[in-house]
C-alpha cells in the first residue's frame, strides 16, 4: 500500500509538472501570437507608407513633367520673340541703308 501511495504521489507530481509545462507553453504561444499580430500591424503600416510614398513620387514625377513642358513652351516663346526682334533689327538696318532723297 505504501508503494502504491508513493507511486500515486509520483504520478500526481508528474501531472502537476505537466500542467505547469502546458501552462508555460500556452503563455509562450500567446506571446508569439501577440508578436505576430504586432508584426502584421507593422507590415500594414509599412505597406500604407509605401503606397503613400509611391503616390507622392508619382505626383512629383507629374509635376516635374509639367514644369519641363512649361519650360519648353517658355523657351519656344522666347525664341519666337528673339526672331521678331532680329527681323526688326534687319528692317531698321535696311531702312538706315536706303539713301535719303531730297524732297525739294
Amino acid at each position: 500500500a505504501e508503494s502504491a501511495r508513493n507511486e500515486a504521489e509520483r504520478f500526481r507530481r508528474l501531472a502537476e509538472e505537466a500542467r505547469e509545462v502546458r501552462d508555460q507553453h500556452r503563455e509562450a504561444l500567446e506571446i508569439v501570437r501577440k508578436e505576430r499580430e504586432l508584426l502584421r500591424e507593422a507590415g500594414e503600416v509599412a505597406r500604407t507608407a509605401s503606397e503613400e510614398a509611391r503616390t507622392a513620387a508619382e505626383a512629383a514625377r507629374l509635376a516635374a513633367m509639367d514644369a519641363l513642358h512649361v519650360t519648353a513652351e517658355t523657351l519656344h516663346a522666347t525664341l519666337e520673340h528673339m526672331k521678331v526682334v532680329e527681323e526688326m533689327r534687319r528692317t531698321l538696318r535696311d531702312m538706315q541703308d536706303v539713301p535719303k532723297t531730297d524732297s525739294n
